[in-house]
């Protein structure tokens, strides 16, 4: 159930919002942490015959190198539906981190996460669910979501987070989609509410990075994967096909091709899959719990290395460790992180 303005007042989630970005710029995000990878913030020069030279960095959430400049922002990480009627959603392959899990009825959403790669448009925007918060105050900058039951918006509220929700907006970055049908219809402005933010701070990395090919290594003992089959329910149960033609994972959901709203096939560069336990506490809303560890599969470059995943707190990042106890790697590019009930399965296709 939405929580109306009444419940909340407008004045105090700007209020909130405000606090949470003297915070985010004075360095209180809490991050835990850094995984050895080249942090955003420390510029690599180019060559000096280079007569365009100019800082470059790794972008923190995908480990590419870019213009140090691009990556001057915080990042937007935004409540996303996957009902049927809220697909296709908008700029999936635009996402740095994307995570998906379980919520009532058996249905799954998004926490999407744009960072290096800022679109105009992204949605449509749902409510927030008890983990999110656990899953992106590892981020800093912004959260946006459409409302929520008002006990897991002040959990989020009570974050170091930007809160950006719908039900309280009146400042223009929410609109609805006319040829979308409701509650699958709130576009967020995505462009504009990382300007309106841009003095935070950029998010720190999550996690750690290395080849094209980063399981190469005899002890990741990492095996051919043509297709990785997850099941979260009777309801939802995506998969993953290696194609090595474009040496990007392919998605599905149920069994069909999983379209973003321009077309292309929903890809990743890297798949990781967590198992997780769900708290039912909060009645029939499921709980992922994100402050623990547990079984993980990496899936990079058609093949998948087993090891574990364990989150020391809520502002810490998580990290994967392989069997042999070396830390799992991504390769450059965008992440999903598939988070799979422990009553749920995971298959890895040969």
């Amino acid at each position: 159930m939405a929580v109306g303005a009444g419940r909340i007042s407008r004045r105090r989630v700007w209020l909130l919002g405000v606090l949470a970005g003297v915070a985010a710029l004075t360095g209180c995000q809490g991050a835990g942490p850094i995984p050895d990878v080249a942090p955003a913030a420390t510029p690599v020069a180019r060559p000096a015959g280079d007569a365009l030279a100019s800082a470059v960095a790794f972008a923190p959430l995908t480990g590419r190198s870019t213009d140090a400049a691009a990556l001057a922002h915080p990042s937007l990480a935004v409540k996303i539906d996957n009902h049927e009627e809220a697909r296709p959603q908008l700029a999936l392959n635009r996402t740095d981190i994307v995570f998906e899990e379980l919520v009532e009825g058996g249905l799954t959403r998004y926490v999407a996460v744009w960072h290096s790669d800022i679109p105009e448009e992204v949605g449509p925007v749902r409510s927030i669910r008890p983990m999110d918060p656990d899953i992106a105050t590892p981020f800093g900058g912004i959260i946006a979501y459409s409302g929520g039951q008002e006990q897991f918006v002040e959990m989020m509220m009570a974050t170091p987070l930007v809160n950006l929700v719908f039900d309280f907006d009146d400042t223009g970055l929410f609109e609805r989609a006319d040829e979308r049908p409701g509650p699958h219809d709130v576009i967020l402005a995505s462009g504009e509410a990382v300007t309106r933010s841009s003095a935070l701070a950029p998010p720190p990395v999550q996690f750690a990075y290395g080849s094209a090919n980063p399981l190469a290594a005899p002890g990741l003992a990492a095996v051919p994967t043509s297709g990785i089959d997850v099941v979260f329910s009777d309801a939802r149960f995506p998969s993953w096909a290696w194609d090595a033609a474009t040496s990007v994972w392919l998605r599905s959901q149920e069994g069909r091709p999983d379209l973003e709203a321009s077309g292309e096939r929903v890809r990743a560069t890297n798949v990781v899959t967590l198992r997780v336990a769900i708290d039912w506490s909060y009645g029939e809303v499921p709980r992922t719990v994100m402050v623990s560890s547990g079984e993980a599969w990496v899936s990079v470059a058609g093949r998948t290395a087993h090891g574990t995943w364990a989150k020391d707190a809520a502002g810490s990042p998580i990290r994967l460790t392989a069997d042999d106890g070396s830390p799992l790697r991504l390769a450059p590019g965008n992440t999903w992180v598939e988070l799979v009930p422990d009553e749920g399965s995971v298959t890895i296709v040969p």
